[in-house]
């Protein structure tokens, strides 16, 4: 996990499903729970989704919503 990673945990946006558009970070942890279930997407999305699980369960949110950019 890099600084990177949370950064983009923060500010990209879920490109599909029930969720579309919201941040990862804003991602129910139930949700995440389903997708480890199901099988994570491919690529860095789901590297990302992974990411933002481990940080939930560990209650850790309040560390990466300071890192949301206001979008224009």
């Amino acid at each position: 996990m890099q600084q990177t990673d949370l950064i983009k945990i923060a500010n990209m946006q879920m490109p599909f499903g029930r969720y579309v558009g919201r941040a990862l970070i804003e991602l129910p942890e139930e949700y995440l729970l389903w997708f480890q279930k199901k099988g994570w997407p491919n690529g860095e999305l789901g590297q990302l989704l992974q990411i933002c699980l481990v940080v939930k369960m560990e209650n850790l949110d309040h560390l990466i919503i300071p890192l949301k950019t206001e979008r224009g």
